[in-house]
Protein backbone atom coordinates (compact mmCIF):
# COMPACT_ATOMS: atom_id res chain seq x y z
CA UNK A 1 0.00 0.00 0.00
CA UNK A 2 0.83 3.59 -0.75
CA UNK A 3 0.17 6.43 0.80
CA UNK A 4 0.08 9.68 -1.95
CA UNK A 5 1.60 12.97 -0.26
CA UNK A 6 -0.53 15.84 -1.53
CA UNK A 7 2.37 18.37 0.13
CA UNK A 8 0.91 18.73 3.64
CA UNK A 9 3.12 17.55 6.18
CA UNK A 10 1.18 16.67 9.33
CA UNK A 11 3.56 16.88 12.38
CA UNK A 12 2.30 16.25 15.32
CA UNK A 13 3.57 17.53 18.92
CA UNK A 14 3.23 15.70 21.77
CA UNK A 15 2.94 18.85 24.71
CA UNK A 16 5.58 18.48 27.57
CA UNK A 17 5.06 16.83 30.32
CA UNK A 18 6.87 18.81 32.51
CA UNK A 19 4.57 21.55 31.43
CA UNK A 20 1.69 19.49 32.79
CA UNK A 21 3.09 19.02 36.23
CA UNK A 22 3.92 22.73 36.55
CA UNK A 23 0.59 23.88 35.86
CA UNK A 24 -0.75 21.37 38.16
CA UNK A 25 1.91 22.57 41.06
CA UNK A 26 0.98 26.05 40.17
CA UNK A 27 -2.62 25.11 40.61
CA UNK A 28 -2.41 23.39 43.64
CA UNK A 29 0.09 25.65 45.26
CA UNK A 30 -3.14 28.73 44.62
CA UNK A 31 -5.66 26.71 46.22
CA UNK A 32 -3.32 25.71 49.19
CA UNK A 33 -2.98 29.79 49.82
CA UNK A 34 -6.58 30.21 49.47
CA UNK A 35 -7.18 27.25 51.78
CA UNK A 36 -4.73 28.71 54.68
CA UNK A 37 -6.01 32.09 54.05
CA UNK A 38 -9.90 31.32 54.78
CA UNK A 39 -8.96 28.90 57.67
CA UNK A 40 -7.34 31.30 59.79
CA UNK A 41 -9.43 33.68 61.33
CA UNK A 42 -8.08 36.95 63.07
CA UNK A 43 -9.58 37.28 66.76
CA UNK A 44 -10.10 40.02 68.41
CA UNK A 45 -8.28 40.13 72.19
CA UNK A 46 -9.09 41.94 75.08
CA UNK A 47 -7.07 45.11 74.17
CA UNK A 48 -8.32 45.01 70.13
CA UNK A 49 -11.96 44.74 72.32
CA UNK A 50 -10.92 47.55 74.78
CA UNK A 51 -9.78 50.36 72.41
CA UNK A 52 -12.23 49.85 69.60
CA UNK A 53 -15.00 49.98 72.41
CA UNK A 54 -13.60 53.68 73.88
CA UNK A 55 -13.45 54.98 70.52
CA UNK A 56 -16.76 53.78 69.25
CA UNK A 57 -18.05 55.60 72.53
CA UNK A 58 -16.04 58.45 72.40
CA UNK A 59 -17.51 59.32 68.19
CA UNK A 60 -20.85 58.07 69.00
CA UNK A 61 -21.38 60.03 71.98
CA UNK A 62 -23.49 62.65 71.02
CA UNK A 63 -23.45 65.69 73.93
CA UNK A 64 -25.35 68.62 71.33
CA UNK A 65 -28.47 67.86 73.43
CA UNK A 66 -26.93 69.18 76.41
CA UNK A 67 -25.96 73.04 76.32
CA UNK A 68 -24.59 73.87 79.67
CA UNK A 69 -22.36 70.93 79.52
CA UNK A 70 -18.46 72.20 78.74
CA UNK A 71 -16.66 68.30 79.21
CA UNK A 72 -17.85 65.20 78.71
CA UNK A 73 -15.64 61.27 79.28
CA UNK A 74 -16.86 58.18 78.29
CA UNK A 75 -14.58 55.21 78.77
CA UNK A 76 -14.10 51.18 79.43
CA UNK A 77 -11.73 50.98 81.94
CA UNK A 78 -9.10 47.95 81.73
CA UNK A 79 -10.70 46.35 84.77
CA UNK A 80 -14.41 46.45 82.63
CA UNK A 81 -16.47 49.64 84.36
CA UNK A 82 -17.66 52.08 82.18
CA UNK A 83 -17.35 55.44 83.48
CA UNK A 84 -19.33 58.62 82.06
CA UNK A 85 -18.42 61.42 83.88
CA UNK A 86 -20.09 64.95 82.57
CA UNK A 87 -18.87 68.66 83.44
CA UNK A 88 -21.27 71.38 83.35
CA UNK A 89 -21.04 75.40 84.20
CA UNK A 90 -19.80 76.38 87.38
CA UNK A 91 -17.96 73.01 88.03
CA UNK A 92 -21.37 71.17 88.44
CA UNK A 93 -20.55 66.97 88.17
CA UNK A 94 -22.50 64.00 87.31
CA UNK A 95 -20.91 60.66 87.30
CA UNK A 96 -21.74 57.21 86.13
CA UNK A 97 -20.32 53.97 86.81
CA UNK A 98 -20.98 50.38 86.18
CA UNK A 99 -18.89 47.55 86.28
CA UNK A 100 -19.77 45.16 83.30
CA UNK A 101 -19.91 42.00 84.91
CA UNK A 102 -23.28 43.61 85.99
CA UNK A 103 -24.62 44.54 82.80
CA UNK A 104 -27.35 42.94 81.32
CA UNK A 105 -29.09 44.49 77.66
CA UNK A 106 -28.62 46.68 75.41
CA UNK A 107 -31.39 49.07 73.39
CA UNK A 108 -31.43 51.60 71.09
CA UNK A 109 -34.45 53.77 70.17
CA UNK A 110 -33.58 56.15 67.10
CA UNK A 111 -32.74 56.48 63.77
CA UNK A 112 -29.04 55.86 61.99
CA UNK A 113 -28.21 59.74 62.20
CA UNK A 114 -29.29 59.96 66.27
CA UNK A 115 -30.74 58.26 68.95
CA UNK A 116 -30.57 57.31 72.57
CA UNK A 117 -28.59 54.24 73.87
CA UNK A 118 -29.81 52.67 77.14
CA UNK A 119 -27.27 50.12 79.00
CA UNK A 120 -28.97 48.16 81.55
CA UNK A 121 -27.85 46.42 84.47
CA UNK A 122 -29.07 43.60 86.65
CA UNK A 123 -30.29 45.53 89.29
CA UNK A 124 -29.50 49.32 90.90
CA UNK A 125 -25.97 48.39 89.69
CA UNK A 126 -24.84 52.12 88.54
CA UNK A 127 -23.73 54.27 90.45
CA UNK A 128 -24.67 57.90 89.55
CA UNK A 129 -23.02 60.66 91.85
CA UNK A 130 -24.53 64.29 90.91
CA UNK A 131 -22.24 66.61 93.00
CA UNK A 132 -22.84 65.54 97.04
CA UNK A 133 -25.72 63.11 95.91
CA UNK A 134 -25.29 59.24 95.43
CA UNK A 135 -27.92 57.10 94.09
CA UNK A 136 -28.34 54.13 92.38
CA UNK A 137 -29.98 53.10 88.71
CA UNK A 138 -30.61 50.19 86.34
CA UNK A 139 -30.47 52.22 83.28
CA UNK A 140 -27.84 54.56 81.69
CA UNK A 141 -29.35 56.39 78.45
CA UNK A 142 -26.60 57.46 76.38
CA UNK A 143 -27.13 60.15 73.39
CA UNK A 144 -25.54 59.32 70.09
CA UNK A 145 -25.01 59.36 66.47
CA UNK A 146 -24.43 57.85 63.66
CA UNK A 147 -25.30 54.37 65.08
CA UNK A 148 -25.71 52.16 62.21
CA UNK A 149 -26.88 48.18 63.01
CA UNK A 150 -23.42 47.12 62.30
CA UNK A 151 -21.86 49.49 64.90
CA UNK A 152 -24.60 48.60 67.32
CA UNK A 153 -24.62 45.05 67.04
CA UNK A 154 -20.34 44.97 67.46
CA UNK A 155 -20.46 47.33 70.57
CA UNK A 156 -23.20 44.80 72.18
CA UNK A 157 -20.76 42.15 71.12
CA UNK A 158 -18.11 43.63 72.86
CA UNK A 159 -19.64 44.58 75.82
CA UNK A 160 -20.72 41.09 76.41
CA UNK A 161 -17.02 39.86 75.77
CA UNK A 162 -16.31 42.29 78.70
CA UNK A 163 -19.07 41.14 81.03
CA UNK A 164 -18.08 37.10 80.14
CA UNK A 165 -14.55 38.39 81.00
CA UNK A 166 -15.51 39.85 84.28
CA UNK A 167 -17.10 36.91 85.45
Amino acid sequence: MHFINFGFNFVVMQSSVLLKIKKTLLLAAIIFVVAVNYCFKYSFDEQDWLAWTNRCLSQSYDPSGDTKLKKVELSVTPDYFIRLRKTYAKNRHEYFSFNLHRFNDLDYFGNTNKGTLQLKTIADDIIVQTDDIDSMTTVLNLPVKNMGPERLDSLQEALNYFKAKGL
